[in-house]
């Protein structure tokens, strides 16, 4: 028990210092890259740090399985050195055995990572996004959001603020049926209503089709005054690449509002194939972490005497960048329904861990 500590202690320490330094280079990069896409915009350096530091979650997130990687390269490189790995294996203790302390530690990190990083990355990428849309729009920033009433939808301008309510969408192209606009004034009290049997997004403008106006002025009867149209054409700060990350980026939400986003977007007829996808992959996280364990031990759990210490670090990491790429291509997959949803998320970390652990029972045998 006491040796199963001290590798915990030793993977843990890895995984920190490894984790720290490329915290540091995210987030010089991404800061770099917030003043080249900022530039000509009137946003102080704190903002644009403060912009730095909400993506950073997301980046972190996203290179977890090469930090798993690294930190048990760096333990057992470390461990065959100091001829620990050696002494370890003469008190009869196996070299798998002796990965019992890192795959825990991997376990609890994934664990950590769904239950607690997922939701922190949901929360920054949208405020993120949020303040993005508020330096770049004097008038604040567009919001999205489903339930099962439609899509509910916020675009903001220096004349002010617009809820709009949908009741169908279509994507190709980006259209809103049955069509409800209501429009703020800068200081907050609504100024006109909108009623249109659809919405397409054309450029900078809603073309809205058979639409009704009321206008909403103290003392003027909004019936009597209202006015209608065939065609009326509304300005927006909202794109179609913008609608469509919203509606389809699960990973803006919560994994523990997942399951009530799959079910509001099925009764708003959308399809739920990618939420369903991402809510899977997460889930299965854990496991695939742990693998990436099993495939840094599989090459350097080797005495230093043997040589190649260089070759197999590269082989390590190479088959951990193979495996991450059959993972985001089987999600791919299952996000277009070419596989089950079950068979995208679970299929890539089982297979991965069941190819090292014969890696690793080949080695032993050897």
């Amino acid at each position: 028990m006491i040796l199963d500590f001290y590798f915990a202690r030793r993977f843990t320490q890895s995984f920190l210092l490894i984790g720290a330094v490329f915290l540091t280079l995210i987030l010089l990069i991404d800061l770099i890259e917030q003043l080249r896409r900022f530039e000509g915009v009137d946003v102080t350096f704190g903002q644009l740090f403060g912009l730095t530091l909400l993506n950073a979650p997301e980046a972190l997130s996203e290179i977890l399985p090469l930090l798993m990687i690294l930190a048990t390269i760096v333990l057992f490189v470390g461990l065959a050195r100091s001829s620990e790995l050696v002494v370890t294996r003469a008190t009869g203790r196996s070299g798998i055995r002796a990965l019992a302390a890192p795959l825990a530690v991997a376990a609890l990190i994934g664990v950590l990572a769904v239950s607690t990083l997922n939701p922190i990355v949901a929360a920054t990428s949208n405020r993120y996004q949020q303040l993005a849309d508020t330096y770049r729009n004097t008038g604040g920033p567009a919001a999205l959001s489903l339930s099962g009433e439609g899509l509910w939808l916020r675009q903001g301008s220096p004349k002010g603020q617009s809820v709009i309510h949908a009741t169908g969408y279509s994507s190709d192209p980006v259209t809103l049926y049955g069509v409800t606009i209501l429009t703020y004034a800068p200081n907050g009290g609504p100024i006109r209503r909108i009623m249109a049997q659809n919405a397409q997004l054309d450029g900078d403008d809603w073309v809205l089709s058979h639409a009704k106006v009321w206008p909403l002025v103290t003392g003027l009867n909004p019936e009597t005054t209202a006015a209608e149209h065939d065609i009326l054409r509304i300005p927006t700060t909202l794109t179609r690449d913008r609608i469509r990350d919203s509606l389809g980026r699960p990973s803006g939400i919560s994994v523990y509002d997942l399951p009530g986003t799959i079910r509001d977007l099925a009764q708003a007829g959308f399809s739920t194939k990618r939420h369903e996808v991402w809510f899977q992959v997460e889930l299965a996280r854990p496991f695939f972490l742990m693998a990436m364990v099993l495939v840094g031990a599989a090459f350097t759990m080797r005495h230093i005497r043997f040589g190649g210490t260089g070759v197999s670090v590269l082989g390590a990491v190479l088959l951990g960048f193979t495996l991450y790429f059959i993972r985001n291509f089987a999600q791919i997959l299952g996000e277009n329904g070419q596989i089950p949803v079950a068979l995208a998320a679970w299929a890539p970390p089982v297979a991965a861990i069941l190819l090292t652990l014969g890696l690793l029972l080949h080695a032993e045998d050897g």
